[in-house]
């Protein structure tokens, strides 16, 4: 009998892992943006150098909420305080589960009264949505689904475009676009900027080490906005960024984007289980690289492991809640960068030429090849974390990764990174035989980047938002 949903998808598979480490349905895609406009290469260093425009438009979920319990649903469900969400703030919501492990991230918009939306991936969407129409509270829930990773020649849409202004002469041009200086929107704030005729929603955000505009509107001014901001942009070197390029931009800047969402186990999670189908983000999604347990569990993460502590606040009542308060007296792990050694990956680049069985291939610029990546850390040969999102960073020239590692490994050792499945690898379709190789890699502060270590020193991804 074909499953119906997650948890009838669980029972059938026996192990979770298992499951997971051999779904067949790729790596994760960002959506209808060309890989490139430029290159990779070029498209990075216009991020630090002078200015970018990101279109977010199609990779991430939108989730709208409207009602008089729009807030609570968001509050009872997230570790972020909410006293300080008026109307035109935004913040990063970070849901967990009972037992206190991540699920997910994103960020909340507060609109206007009573109308909130949550913009990010999936699972924190899925659960978020789940607890607006099942738990009893006053609140409408309009689900805008990314746009799908092979349309195959269907039409795509959406209710909003969504863009980024970013890099040192984001200013500049913002100010260009407005007509004149703009109102001072502070960090995590919103406000309205001029475009063409438009009246354009803004948040003052960053997202590549500098500060900029995240704006948005109704997808039929998709071209027209995206026209008038590349035109209006060229004096100060504006350059559209591709898909390959975009999805690195958090090398530098440090958001691990897509732990494994902490749904598989625990009775107090079946029902969830049940409601999410077969077809959803995860049930259908892959883990893959070197560590490999037979536990789930052994893949979640809790919020002080990936540097979601700071935003932990027990002012409120949240899922999670108790567990968390327990959990924050045993801190064990936390979010650093590794900085990859030349030669190795030197080595691992050159063996895809003349050798039978070459390394995992390392793909350029991002190197991950499932939904949640989990390459075994090691200090002093013992397991000492996860390295969890892996690329190059063309402005560092140097192979980044971010990961959670065990408090007693301090910034500037050496450890090791085995990359690369055992056994020649598994059954993921992104998968070929390849053999394994450790990796040396320093640890280094997150951010990596200089530049976005002073820009967010108070910002959503230290923490702070």
């Amino acid at each position: 009998m074909t499953a119906k949903n997650l948890e009838e998808k669980l029972k059938a598979a026996g192990n979770t892992v298992d499951m997971l480490r051999n779904s067949q349905i790729g790596a994760y895609v960002y959506p209808v943006v060309p890989t490139e406009f430029h290159n990779w290469r070029d498209e990075q260093r216009a991020w630090r150098e002078t200015a970018v425009l990101f279109d977010q438009t199609h990779h991430m979920v939108d989730l709208f909420l409207k009602g008089p319990d729009a807030i609570k649903v968001c509050s009872d469900t997230a570790i972020n305080t909410f006293k300080n969400f008026p109307v035109n703030r935004a913040k990063q919501y970070v849901p967990v589960s009972h037992d206190g492990y991540v699920i997910g991230d994103g960020i909340l918009f507060n609109l206007e009264e009573n109308h909130v939306v949550f913009v990010g991936r999936a699972p924190s969407a899925n659960w978020l949505q789940y607890h607006a129409e099942t738990g009893g509270y006053d609140v409408e829930v309009t689900y805008d689904d990314r746009s799908p990773s092979m349309p195959m020649g269907r039409p795509v849409t959406r209710k909003f475009y969504r863009f980024q202004i970013q890099g040192p002469n984001a200013q500049k041009i913002i100010e260009k676009l407005n007509g004149g200086p703009f109102e001072d929107i502070k960090f995590f704030h919103m406000g309205y900027i001029n475009i063409g005729r438009k009246k354009v929603r803004a948040l003052r955000h960053g997202m590549a080490g500098a500060p900029g505009l995240e704006i948005w509107g109704p997808y039929e001014e998709y071209l027209d906005i995206r026209a008038k901001i590349l035109e209006e942009g060229a004096e100060f070197g504006i350059v559209p960024v591709g898909c390959r390029a975009y999805a690195t931009n958090t090398l530098e800047s440090g958001w691990i984007p897509s732990p494994l969402p902490a749904v598989y186990t625990g009775d107090k999670m079946k029902a969830y289980r049940e409601w999410l189908p077969a077809n959803s983000y995860e049930a259908m999604g892959s883990i893959g690289g070197s560590y490999v347990s037979k536990n789930i569990e052994d893949y979640y993460v809790s919020p002080y492991d990936i540097g979601y502590g700071p935003f932990v606040k027990f002012d409120h009542d949240f899922i999670g809640r108790d567990a968390l308060e327990k959990m924050e007296k045993e801190q064990t792990r936390r979010k650093v960068t590794l900085a990859w050694n030349d030669e190795d990956v030197q080595k691992i680049l050159g063996s895809v030429i003349g050798s039978e069985t070459p390394y995992k291939y390392f793909e350029q610029p991002l190197a991950n090849y499932a939904s949640s990546n989990y390459d075994a850390v090691l200090a002093n040969g013992k397991n000492a974390g996860f390295s969890m999102f892996t690329g190059i960073s063309y402005n560092e020239r140097k192979a980044l990764s971010l990961a959670t590692v065990d408090n007693d490994v301090e910034i500037g050792n050496e450890v090791k990174v085995v990359w690369g499945e055992p056994d020649g690898g598994s059954k993921k379709t992104t998968v070929e035989k390849h053999q394994q190789m450790e990796v040396r890699a320093i640890v280094s502060p997150v951010p990596y980047s200089e530049v976005a270590r002073k820009e967010y020193a108070s910002g959503w991804r230290t923490g702070k938002a």
